[in-house]
């Protein structure tokens, strides 16, 4: 006989604890549980300033029972399967967990097996990456203790969480190059999948105005496919064929899918990720099954700060299904991306869906298209307050549910 709850939420990250937290807020006592089998949560967004020297990386990880909502059950296993025609979901031990409404947030998964030769060599050989914690350390490591030779970044194809990450990792370990007085004798190369820089169209001026201060070699459309560790060398699919780049210092961005059990599932997209509404966040075949955070199938950047608008969206629309009601709340794709660009200043890039900017302060405050001192503070010292005290408590400041609809 399986067990059963009210409100089921597959993941316990960011968008995971911040849903159960909001319908909480709006909702004491409400029957939740969280399926979820690591014992620490980690604020991601802090890995970028761990591998540029600003964070300890203690600092970003919390053990997840001290996240877990209180009257929250927290159930530790994984997930292997969803059966939505039966409102159940199959956990790691085989047993089915029963639900009146189900909430996917399971993240995304890295997929490091995707380039040949990269998961025996991270850690060493001078390769390392900020999308890992225990690597992250690694990266200030190598930025250091380089005074000279060849610095390869990298950017996989979309989607991956936080586009801009890739390139935030490179301006830092620039900036510190620089104050060191070395950059001109390191050879700094930016290879991207993609056929932009960035996004955003609006901000790119200012992070090519980066690119040339740090005289970097843009190659776009350069998408790793293999390192060779020990001989410090990387192999780069392009429209002309591949390419082989020598490094001394290598940061990867692996490939990033929808996690298997998610992919493999009912509730799945094409793209593997869970299909639902992109305004209403409700599946587009089962109405009591909700999806957001890096794991919904939505056009938006899959960013923490992305996550933290839709939870309001998502607990306002899943009491709604309890209640026997339509949705009533819509997320307009917003997704923010501080792009650190040396130390101390930051490019606040906000945007929804389809690019159209979204700032969140007027332009005389905080002017997003530009490096500003302000916007770093923001980065720095009031977002992973905000996420550990607010976003992950159900306060939603900056990030009530908008798109209200008559019903």
């Amino acid at each position: 006989m399986s067990i059963s709850h009210k409100v089921v939420i597959v993941g316990g990250g960011a968008a995971g604890i911040a849903t159960a937290a909001s319908l909480l807020a709006r909702r004491k006592g409400l029957d939740i549980a969280i399926v979820e089998p690591n014992d620490t949560h980690a604020y991601q967004p802090g890995w970028t300033m761990v591998g540029g020297g600003i964070f300890d990386p203690k600092v970003t990880v919390r053990p997840m029972a001290s996240v877990m909502p209180k009257g929250v059950t927290w159930i530790r296993q994984g997930v292997t399967g969803f059966t939505p025609d039966s409102n159940e979901v199959t956990l790691s031990d085989g047993s089915k967990l029963g639900y009146e409404v189900l909430v996917v947030a399971p993240g995304i998964r890295l997929a490091w097996e995707k380039i040949a030769g990269l998961e025996e060599t991270l850690g060493r050989n001078g390769v390392t990456s900020n999308y890992r914690y225990d690597l992250a350390p690694y990266t200030w490591e190598l930025v250091e203790r380089m005074r000279s030779g060849k610095a390869l970044f990298t950017q996989p194809p979309m989607p991956i969480k936080c586009a801009g990450a890739p390139q935030k990792a490179m301006y830092l370990a620039c900036d510190h190059w620089l104050r060191r007085g070395v950059l001109d004798q390191v050879e700094v190369g930016f290879c991207n999948a993609g056929g932009v820089l960035f996004g955003v169209a609006d901000y790119v001026p200012a992070l090519m105005s980066y690119i040339e201060k740090y005289n970097v070699a843009l190659n776009l459309g350069n998408d790793l496919i293999a390192v060779d560790g020990p001989a410090q060398k990387a192999v780069f699919k392009t429209s002309e064929g591949e390419v082989t780049r020598e490094f001394d210092m290598l940061h990867v961005v692996p490939p990033q899918v929808a996690p298997q059990f998610l992919a493999d599932s009912p509730l799945a997209a094409d793209t593997g990720f869970t299909d639902v509404d992109h305004h209403t966040l409700q599946h587009v075949r089962y109405p009591n099954v909700f999806g957001l955070g890096d794991g919904a199938n939505t056009p938006n950047a899959k960013t923490a700060a992305a996550a933290r608008k839709q939870a309001p969206v998502v607990a306002v629309n899943a009491l709604q299904e309890l209640d026997g009601h339509n949705p009533r709340a819509g997320y307009d794709g917003y997704g923010s991306c501080p792009l650190t660009v040396e130390r101390g200043k930051i490019v606040l890039a906000e945007f929804g869906y389809g690019g159209k900017l979204a700032p969140s302060f007027p332009t005389w405050l905080v002017d997003g298209t530009k490096p500003q001192r302000l916007s770093w503070m923001l980065k720095a010292d009031a977002l992973p307050w905000i996420y550990w005290n607010g976003m992950l408590k159900g306060r939603e400041w900056l990030a009530g549910p908008g798109g209200l609809i008559a019903q």
